[in-house]
C-alpha cells in the first residue's frame, strides 16, 4: 500500500512539472518585430508586414510554443493600403497591449501618415480605423498603462533634430488618453542616443516600459536590425524617468561571437520581456539563421529565450552566450486545435475550397474582383500589373520559412500570347525574385523561368522548353544558397528545368530591405490587357532544416 501510494504521489509531481521544449524560431520565416502582451492565460503577438497586405498578423498561444494566427489587424482595404510603397515600406514595429477589456494596437506607416494606433474587444478582430498621431513623430511606438495612466513610448529624432553622428536617435513619451486615443500634455525625452552617448550608439528603437516591484524598466534594442543588433534596458523609479542604463548592457546579443560557429544565429534583438505560463520572465525577439556569413533569405523571425533576474536586472538567454535551438521550461504544453504549425520542421497542403488562409499575402492591398474559390481551387485574372511594379498584380504569397524547403503546384493554364505567364515565384522584393511559369515562345507553349533584373527593370530568361498540355505541375526547391526548379505532367514525376541557380540573389543582404522571401503564386499579362485565367488546385510546402 505504501509503495502504491509513493508511485501514485510521484505521479502526480511529474504530472504537474510537466516539461515543454520551446522550439526556435517560435514563428519561423518573415515574422520580424515581435510584440506580445500576456491575457490571463492567454498570449497575443503581433509582427511587422511592411507592404503586404493584410497588415500584422494576431497570433495566439496558451504557452509560447504553439501559435495560431487568428486574424490581421490590418484587414480591410478602407482601413490602409500601402499602394505605390516599396515591398519594405508600409507598416513598421507594430506593439500589442490590453487593458480595461479593449486590446490597442500602435504602429507606424512609414513615409506617410506615420504612427496609429487601433483597438479591437476581440484580438481576432475586427479592429478599429486607425487613428493618427501626428504629434507622435518617429517610429516603433509602443503604450504603457500605469494605474490611472498611460504613455506613449517611441523611438524619434536627435534632439533639435541636430544629431552628433548618424543613426543618434532618441526615445520620447508623452501621456496618453486611452479613451479618446491622443497624446496629452508635453512630449519628454527618456534617452538621447542610446545607454551611453559617449559611444555613440546607433538607433535605439523598439522600446517597451514595464514595471516590476517598485521600478519602472525602459528595454529598447539597439545597433540596427542586423548583425550589430542588441537590447538594452534601463530603469526609473517614475515611468517618465530619470532612467538609468543597466552597467552591464547588452542584456541580449550576439554580434561578439565566432561568425563562423555553426548553424548561427544572428542579429538578435527588438525584445519585449513577458511572464510565462511558470511565472518565470521570458524574452520574445527577432533573430536571423544566416546560411553563410550574413546572407539569409528566410528574414527576420521570432525567437524565444529565458531571461533571469540579478539584482533586479532582467538578462537575457543567461546561462548561454549563443542562442540556442531549443530550451526547455517546466510547464505543460497545451497544442492548439486546427493550427498550422510555425516552428520545428513540417509540411501540409494549402487548399482554396472556401476562404484563404489568412497567412497568404498580397501586395499592397485586398482586390477581390481578380480572384475566386470554389472546389477547383483559386483561380486568378491576369492582371497587366507585375511584381516589379508598386501596385497589387495578381500574387498571393506564403513564406518561405526553412532554408531547406520547396513549394509546389498545381496549374491550370493556357497562354494565348508571349506576354501572359503564370506559375510560382520566389519573391524577396520588385526585383530580386525568380519566377517558374507556363506561357508561350514562337507560338509554342512553354516553362520558362525568369529572373528579376533591378537595371533593365524587367525579367532575364534563365531556361525554357517546350511543354504540351494544359495542366502543369510547378516546385521551386530552396536548399539555402542554391534553388532548384522542376515541372511535371504528372504528380511527382518531376523533370529539372534548372538547378543550383543563385540563392543569394534572394536574400536580405544582396536585396536589402526588411522582408523575408514568400513563394508566391502569380499570373500576369505583363502590362497587357488580357481576360485570360489561370486556376492553381493547391499549394504544397515542405520544410526539412537540420
Amino acid at each position: 500500500m505504501k509503495k502504491f501510494l509513493l508511485i501514485f504521489f510521484c505521479s502526480i509531481a511529474i504530472a504537474g512539472s510537466a516539461q515543454i521544449k520551446l522550439t526556435n524560431p517560435i514563428l519561423s520565416g518573415f515574422y520580424p518585430d515581435p510584440s506580445v502582451t500576456k491575457v490571463g492565460t492567454d498570449y497575443y503577438l503581433v509582427n511587422s508586414t511592411f507592404s503586404y497586405f493584410p497588415g500584422i498578423p494576431v497570433f495566439h498561444s496558451k504557452d509560447l510554443k504553439n501559435w495560431k494566427q487568428i486574424g490581421n489587424v490590418i484587414d480591410r482595404p478602407g482601413q490602409m493600403n500601402f499602394m505605390g510603397d516599396g515591398v519594405s515600406r508600409g507598416l513598421f514595429a507594430p506593439s500589442i497591449n490590453f487593458h480595461n477589456g479593449l486590446y490597442y494596437v500602435t504602429c507606424t506607416l512609414i513615409d506617410r501618415k506615420g504612427n496609429f494606433v487601433v483597438t479591437a474587444k476581440n484580438p481576432a478582430g475586427p479592429w478599429s480605423d486607425p487613428v493618427w498621431l501626428p504629434e507622435v513623430k518617429g517610429i516603433d511606438p509602443s503604450l504603457f498603462f500605469d494605474k490611472d495612466k498611460a504613455y506613449i513610448v517611441y523611438n524619434s529624432d536627435a534632439p533639435d533634430n541636430k544629431p552628433l553622428y548618424s543613426g543618434h536617435r532618441t526615445i520620447r513619451v508623452y501621456e496618453f488618453d486611452p479613451i479618446n486615443l491622443k497624446v496629452i500634455g508635453e512630449e519628454k525625452q527618456l534617452v538621447n542616443g542610446g545607454v551611453d552617448i559617449s559611444k555613440k550608439p546607433v538607433w535605439i528603437e523598439g522600446p517597451h516600459i514595464f514595471k516590476r516591484g517598485n521600478w519602472y524598466y525602459l528595454c529598447a534594442a539597439e545597433g540596427g536590425t542586423s548583425v550589430n543588433h542588441s537590447q538594452v534596458v534601463l530603469r526609473s523609479k517614475s515611468a517618465v524617468g530619470p532612467y538609468v542604463a543597466y552597467e552591464n548592457n547588452p542584456i541580449l546579443t550576439q554580434r561578439d561571437l565566432d561568425p563562423n560557429r555553426k548553424n548561427p544565429i544572428t542579429s538578435a534583438g527588438h525584445a519585449e520581456l513577458i511572464d510565462g505560463p511558470d511565472g518565470k520572465t521570458y524574452a520574445v525577439f527577432l533573430a536571423v539563421r544566416p546560411y553563410e556569413g550574413d546572407f539569409y533569405n528566410t528574414g527576420r523571425e521570432t525567437f524565444i529565450a529565458p531571461v533571469k533576474w540579478v539584482n533586479d536586472w532582467p538578462v537575457i538567454n543567461p546561462d548561454s552566450k549563443e542562442i540556442k535551438f531549443n530550451y526547455f521550461a517546466n510547464f505543460k504544453e497545451v497544442k492548439i486545435k486546427n493550427a498550422k504549425p510555425q516552428n520545428g520542421n513540417f509540411s501540409y497542403r494549402i487548399k482554396f475550397e472556401n476562404r484563404l488562409d489568412p497567412a497568404l499575402l498580397f501586395l499592397r492591398t485586398l482586390d477581390t474582383s481578380w480572384y475566386k474559390l470554389n472546389q477547383s481551387g483559386l483561380t486568378m485574372d491576369l492582371r497587366s500589373e507585375t511584381v516589379m511594379g508598386n501596385g497589387n498584380p495578381a500574387f498571393i504569397g506564403k513564406r518561405q520559412q526553412h532554408l531547406k524547403c520547396d513549394a509546389s503546384t498545381q496549374l491550370v493554364f493556357d497562354a494565348r500570347s508571349e506576354n501572359e505567364k503564370a506559375g510560382i515565384t520566389i519573391f524577396q522584393s520588385e526585383y530580386n525574385f525568380y519566377f517558374l511559369c507556363k506561357s508561350i515562345a514562337k507560338d509554342q507553349p512553354v516553362i520558362q523561368l525568369f529572373k528579376g533584373n533591378k537595371d533593365s527593370k524587367s525579367m532575364d530568361l534563365l531556361a525554357e522548353t517546350k511543354f504540351l498540355g494544359a495542366k502543369i505541375y510547378l516546385k521551386i526547391e530552396a536548399n539555402k544558397d542554391k534553388y532548384h526548379f522542376y515541372y511535371a505532367s504528372k504528380p511527382k514525376e518531376w523533370k529539372v528545368l534548372k538547378e543550383n541557380v543563385d540563392g543569394k540573389f534572394l536574400s536580405t543582404k544582396v536585396a536589402g530591405g526588411f522582408v523575408g522571401s514568400l513563394f508566391g503564386l502569380y499570373a500576369t499579362s505583363s502590362g497587357e490587357k488580357s481576360v485570360n485565367k489561370a486556376n492553381f488546385k493547391w499549394l504544397d510546402y515542405s520544410g526539412d532544416d537540420q
